[in-house]
């Protein structure tokens, strides 16, 4: 599943292309991708201008000049092909190759620019939906998110604050979108091995009995902006295929720390311990039991 410096990538790929232009007209080739398309769906967006392109957590979102905004989220397998004349390229491929099968290619945007924008996705597990800007504070999507995690509003003070009566463990938080926003499985076990905590650590000890931030929650925030950062410059990971398609693919997997990286040194220095992997909460959490306390 894309996390956040996937869709902040493709989000950057789109946005010279679709960001002040008008969509001319739209395709959708089959009326659901994980969900049913709305039955206004193709009337909402056709002859809009897009006025801007934003992020949400992990949804990509237009602003179109009819005051709706188009969600879109990725899925596990979906991306964005741009056609411009005879030159074609894949903004923000990552996880899996992109599709060569127009078969997959379920929505289109024709931009008024001439340039062809197309929704490929093989597992269907990507939606779109068209939201009044109005209604955004209600959308269920949308509903309950936590802060962004590069936003001025995620600090240490607000990050023990939401740990201080948690009962659960430190990961477990971190992956809760009701605590932040858009992080995922790979980038909180980098961020958690670049503070040096263990994923199994207790979330209620980021704050102090004060209730301000310990130590722990300086580090750890300062390591989540240090890897997501990271990780959007370096064009996100990707982790299946490491060719190039008909575009750029991420390179930060190859500045993985731990995930990914079982039984393998730790890259701490002076650390001389040994990278593990364990099943937490149905997932995999990769660590270093020595560095990380």
């Amino acid at each position: 599943m894309p996390e956040l410096p996937e869709v902040e990538t493709v989000r950057r790929g789109l946005q010279p292309v679709m960001e002040g232009t008008q969509i001319a007209r739209v395709e959708a080739r089959r009326g659901d991708l994980r969900f049913p398309l709305q039955k206004d769906f193709l009337a909402r967006l056709d002859g809009q201008t897009v006025v801007g392109l934003g992020r949400r957590a992990k949804y990509i979102l237009a602003d179109l000049a009819s005051g709706d905004v188009l969600l879109m989220h990725l899925g596990m397998s979906g991306s964005f092909r741009v056609s411009e004349g005879a030159h074609n390229h894949t903004p923000g491929v990552f996880h899996h190759a992109r599709s060569d099968e127009r078969l997959h290619d379920h929505v289109i945007f024709h931009m008024a620019s001439g340039a062809i924008v197309s929704f490929n996705d093989p597992r269907r597990f990507g939606y779109m939906k068209v939201v009044r800007r109005t209604e955004m504070e209600q959308e269920p999507f949308l509903k309950g998110l936590g802060p962004e995690p590069l936003g001025n509003e995620f600090d240490a003070a607000l990050l023990a604050r939401a740990c201080a009566a948690k009962k659960t463990n430190l990961k477990a938080v971190l992956l809760d979108q009701r605590v932040v926003a858009g992080l995922g499985n790979i980038y909180v076990c980098e961020a958690l091995h670049r503070a040096r905590l263990s994923p199994k650590r207790a979330a209620a000890t980021l704050a102090l009995r004060s209730g301000a931030p310990s130590d722990h929650a300086k580090r750890l925030v300062g390591a989540i902006h240090d890897v997501l950062n990271a990780a959007i410059a370096a064009g996100g990971s990707s982790l299946r295929d490491h060719r190039r398609t008909n575009g750029e693919l991420g390179y930060f997997q190859h500045s993985f720390r731990v995930y990914d990286r079982d039984k393998q040194k730790c890259p701490t220095p002076k650390c001389g311990g040994t990278i593990r992997r364990f099943t937490q909460g149905g997932r995999s959490t990769f660590w270093c039991p020595k560095c990380q306390r």
